[in-house]
């Protein structure tokens, strides 16, 4: 629902974001959809022994492409998940009951 027609607030008015979310007492809930995707897709593809897990891990063999170097998927998830080390997060996929409350516990916390 848009927030700016039931606050009544015209499409004029110089209103950032966040003043409109903090008038609507809401927070932003895209962010917190797309981590929960990604983790419940990462459990869902560490629970199996095949190419993805390796790509996904980071663990792949060979020379890294020059510049920059891209965050891995397992990085962004455990410093969401406070997971400590990414073994931990890793280890916890294999328990789909533990992946899930973690998982569950991040959104809470709502980071």
């Amino acid at each position: 629902m848009c927030h700016l027609s039931s606050l009544r607030i015209s499409w004029t008015a110089k209103k950032t974001n966040d003043t409109v979310l903090e008038e609507a007492h809401t927070t932003r809930l895209l962010i917190s959809k797309i981590r929960k995707r990604q983790a419940t897709f990462f459990g869902h593809v560490m629970r199996r022994e095949k190419l993805e897990n390796l790509v996904t891990t980071g663990m792949l063999e060979g020379k890294r492409s020059r510049g920059k170097q891209r965050e891995k998927l397992i990085e962004g998830l455990t410093d969401w998940l406070k997971a400590g080390k990414s073994l931990e997060a890793i280890e916890a996929t294999k328990d789909r009951k533990k992946w899930r409350t973690m998982i569950a516990n991040a959104v809470k916390q709502g980071t």
